[in-house]
């Protein structure tokens, strides 16, 4: 079997990959170790057999890699980074206090982000952060479509209530 379709292919994957393993990580620097970790594991798999699905079949590896990293280091399974989501927000030009609030809006929704448990935050990280589909999701967490669309639904649901702003006199 040719290494170099398995390159060509985990090439045109790289920047989602990437991507999701900078939400998975702490550092650039552990994001672009998983990656590199994915690539090894998924070119011993596919030199096995070839994937239906390439972009969920890396992203499966991707997310057990980091969940086999951090159980070896015994810290929290899964961070996300608000990185990604910083970048899908609107440029609106380099205003000092625009640029200051959205310091502030990252780091609670970072904040919030950590408080959420694992599953409900690999859920929220591959879907909203990742683009990955419902189907993809379940696939490369192991669990049904259905429990998937609940754990984004629940984790949304928490996320919301974490980054509302206080209401006066606590009226709800």
């Amino acid at each position: 079997m040719d290494d170099r379709e398995f390159l060509d292919c985990f090439t045109e994957h790289l920047d989602r990959l990437y991507n999701l393993a900078r939400s998975l990580t702490r550092t650039t620097e552990d994001a672009e170790d998983l990656v590199s970790e994915t690539c090894v594991l998924a070119l011993r798999g596919w030199r096995r057999r070839r994937p239906d699905d390439p972009a969920a079949w890396f992203a499966t590896i991707c997310l057990n890699a980091a969940r086999s990293s951090y159980r070896r280091r015994a810290v929290r399974p899964v961070e996300v980074a608000a990185d990604a989501w910083l970048l899908a927000q609107p440029d609106e030009g380099t205003d000092t206090a625009r640029e200051a609030l959205a310091a502030v809006e990252a780091g609670q929704v970072r904040e919030a982000l950590s408080r959420l448990p694992a599953p409900q935050l690999e859920a929220i990280t591959l879907m909203d952060l990742g683009g990955y589909t419902a189907a993809q999701t379940a696939q490369i967490v192991g669990a049904p479509r259905g429990t998937v669309l609940s754990r984004v639904h629940r984790g949304r649901k928490v996320l919301a209530l974490a980054l509302a702003p206080e209401r006066e006199g606590n009226g709800r």
